[in-house]
């Protein structure tokens, strides 16, 4: 591990450092892609970058500058680094043909340090694919209408469950269960509570 750099990433944190100044624009670079990345802000472009942090580089200058950040951010962020892990990529990208410099290394490691957590909990909800159950309500009617007699004004329940992911529109499904249809769900519902209790006692 080159130790000059070792040291430059563990002083990442420290905002009091001469070169900060010059760091801001790639900090801000790397906030913007975690925003657009990460955080669902779609009005971070490419362009709104270009003019606020590097207006001096050319457009194509930039992109592939902003390729590089992106593709480290996203090494960094599937691996879930830590800091160890992340000291030796960086240093392993200082030392890569057309890599990074160890400046830019220091700002990147200040970078994830500020925003591990962050994106981390981003990228686990995204690998929800499965709709959560976020509420349940029910109420108990009388049929009074049914295509057979012998049904009308027995008792159904009505169970309106709601449907959804984080900041996503809910959806919601709702059942009717009489006392047959009803005593067969609890009944699986029981034999599922079944097996997640023998699995939690096996652990």
């Amino acid at each position: 591990l080159d130790c000059g750099l070792a040291s430059a990433v563990k002083m990442a944190a420290n905002p009091e450092r001469p070169q900060a100044e010059a760091a801001k624009p790639l900090l801000g670079l790397l906030n913007g892609i975690a925003q657009a990345s990460y955080y669902g802000n779609a009005e971070i472009t490419e362009e709104l970058l270009r003019d606020q942090l590097f207006p001096d580089l050319a457009p194509h200058e930039f992109r592939a500058l902003q390729a590089k950040m992106t593709g480290i951010v996203k090494s960094i962020a599937s691996a879930d680094m830590d800091s160890n892990q992340l000291e030796a990529f960086l240093t392993a990208q200082t030392k890569k043909p057309g890599g990074i410099t160890s400046d830019q290394a220091v700002v990147i490691a200040k970078f994830w340090k500020n925003h591990r957590v962050r994106i981390r909990d981003s990228l686990i909800n995204r690998s929800r694919w499965e709709n959560t159950l976020k509420t349940i309500n029910w109420r108990v009617d009388v049929k009074s209408q049914s295509k057979h007699v012998d049904q009308l004004n027995s008792p159904v329940a009505i169970v309106e469950m709601e449907f959804g992911k984080n900041g996503q529109e809910s959806e919601f499904l709702i059942l009717e269960f009489d006392e047959i249809k009803l005593n067969q769900m609890l009944k699986k519902l029981a034999e599922i509570e079944g097996s997640i209790s023998s699995l939690t006692q096996a652990t």
